[in-house]
């Protein structure tokens, strides 16, 4: 089994994301920096919010980003270059692919359906270490992700970490941070993996 992140490793949010904080934007009249807030996606909603909107809003405003994302983000969301052929790989050694996000679990499985990925579970709602959980129920011997978060989800799973540096951090910073391998993007996903396989090691 191996697991993938979403945002930013699968799916690429990025207008997606930008549009809806422009909604939100305009209905509250709040000054919202959207290219700094797709410029750091990945951590939870409710964190991001507290840099525009007062703690006691937050809440209120999670509420509301999460009534607009179906009909407004779902639908701007297009697969990262290489999604479809990394999938592809991981079912050619063998193995199964769960995604594990730190998007909500509905809109996780919304844009997995709107994408048709072809995975076999999807979990939401979850961040950094406490992916792990669900990456160990599931029997995930890698993590691919694009942020640090998904380096401290894989290594607290005891799982390979596998970054990919198509998100808020480049090749240089996945490194320092302690991931296990590091990849430009999914494109070259397969071809590690292939190596991978023929050296002994086992995606799952």
């Amino acid at each position: 089994m191996v697991g993938f992140d979403l945002d930013m490793t699968l799916a690429d949010t990025r207008d997606a994301i930008g549009a809806v904080y422009e909604a939100l934007a305009a209905e509250t009249g709040v000054a919202i920096d959207v290219a700094a807030v797709v410029a750091r996606i990945g951590p939870p909603l409710e964190t991001e919010l507290a840099h525009w909107f007062p703690p006691a809003d937050v809440p209120a405003m999670a509420e509301r980003y999460r009534a607009l994302y179906a009909g407004i983000a779902v639908p701007a969301t297009v697969p990262m270059p290489g999604a479809a052929e990394a999938l592809e790989a991981v079912r050619a050694q063998g193995a199964r692919v769960v995604v594990v996000s730190g998007k909500n679990q509905a809109d996780t499985e919304r844009t997995v359906r709107f994408l048709d990925l072809p995975v076999d579970g999807v979990v939401g709602g979850l961040f950094g270490t406490e992916k792990a959980a669900a990456l160990r129920l599931h029997g995930a011997s890698a993590y691919v992700g694009d942020h640090t978060g998904d380096v401290d989800a894989a290594r607290a799973a005891g799982a390979l970490s596998v970054a990919v540096a198509t998100g808020a951090f480049d090749a240089a910073a996945l490194t320092s941070y302690g991931a296990d391998v590091v990849l430009p993007d999914l494109l070259a996903f397969p071809g590690w993996l292939g190596t991978f396989a023929t050296s002994g090691g086992r995606p799952g």
